[in-house]
């Protein structure tokens, strides 16, 4: 398959730039696999959709503040890192995006505020650097104080001090995520309870990197190869979702977890790295619905959405969203695929 064939037009002015205030106000477009129908609804409506049996699964990762601001010590121009994961041996070292990349080479330092630094040690495939942080020993604490939400760059403004309540879900609470699971935006405390009298609620974690948001550069789609991504599925998860009757994943990070999960002998409890690439011809094993935003052309999630819509059933769905004018995007509105 082309990668061009998983294309669609986006007006500019359909790419949300902030969030609602009303998390559950958000437009849903609700589509039918099985008739191809669509239905235009409000996220409030999503506790309507849900059936005795069901367990709806949702990603509980916490976005960190992964994006900082520096200088390089042998200039003064402006450089934006963007962490993306931590070394599993050094707690030093990190790997991130920098830019501009051009400028900075390896053996070069980048000063931050606060005294932090970080040597840069080597460069990756696409650019991506290893990095040795120093000036702290506390690293955690370093990136709280002086990081910024890292807001996709199709957001059009600098992050702003609500955005770091309103850049992550409301059951966010592992620590780990450069970018959020945005499906899961919509919840409410209130929906989450109504969602509770009908269906099991399932909690897992698959901590949001480069293989979540890494352009495809290729041509042709089998080509494409994903970052590892680590998660863990409680035994309290991994029970619910092996007794429910339909599976409902809100967002593809948790369709990628639970299906990664199921092709290691079943769904069960424990921690694990996926790298798992989802497009049309994919078989599923355990999602029997999915909630998710609207994402950006040519991109893995759109191509997760449509192995499990149908291409021509997705797209259609996507310029029906574009025709009514939904939201896009992080910030945007939602799609129920049932």
């Amino acid at each position: 398959m082309l990668v061009s064939e998983f294309d669609y037009p986006l007006p500019e002015d359909r790419i949300a730039q902030r969030p609602l205030e009303d998390r559950a106000s958000a437009r849903m477009l609700v589509v039918e696999r099985a008739t191809g129908a669509f239905e235009d609804r409000s996220f409030r409506d999503f506790p309507d959709y849900l059936r005795p049996g069901d367990c709806v699964v949702v990603n509980n990762t916490l976005v960190f503040p992964a994006r900082l601001y520096g200088r390089r010590a042998s200039g003064p121009a402006a450089i934006e890192v963007l962490l993306t994961a931590p070394s599993q041996e050094y707690p030093a070292l990190w790997e991130a995006l920098v830019r501009p990349g051009r400028k900075v080479r390896t053996g070069e330092v980048i000063h931050f505020p606060q005294g932090l630094q970080a040597e840069v040690l080597g460069r990756g495939q696409y650019g991506e650097r290893t990095l040795r942080f120093s000036g702290t020993s506390d690293l955690i604490a370093a990136f709280q104080r002086i990081g910024h939400v890292p807001l996709p760059l199709y957001i059009h403004r600098p992050d702003e001090p609500a955005d770091a309540a309103s850049y992550q879900t409301v059951y966010a609470r592992h620590w780990g995520s450069i970018a959020a699971p945005t499906a899961g935006f919509h919840f409410t405390e209130e929906v989450l309870d109504r969602v509770r009298r009908t269906a099991a609620l399932a909690e897992i974690t698959l901590h949001v990197g480069l293989g979540t948001f890494q352009p495809v550069r290729v041509e042709q789609v089998e080509e494409h190869r994903l970052h590892r991504e680590s998660y863990e599925i409680p035994p309290a998860a991994a029970e619910a979702i092996g007794a429910a009757s339909r599976v409902l994943a809100v967002g593809t990070t948790s369709v990628r977890a639970i299906e990664s999960s199921a092709r290691r002998g079943g769904i069960g409890a424990g921690r694990g790295e996926t790298d798992i690439f989802i497009y049309p011809g994919f078989q599923f094993r355990v999602t029997g619905a999915l909630l998710t935003n609207f994402h950006l052309p040519r991109s893995t999630l759109l191509l997760l959405v449509c192995a499990f819509a149908g291409r021509d059933l997705a797209l259609r769905a996507y310029r029906h969203a574009v025709e009514q004018r939904y939201r896009f995007y992080s910030y945007g509105d939602c799609m129920l695929v049932l």
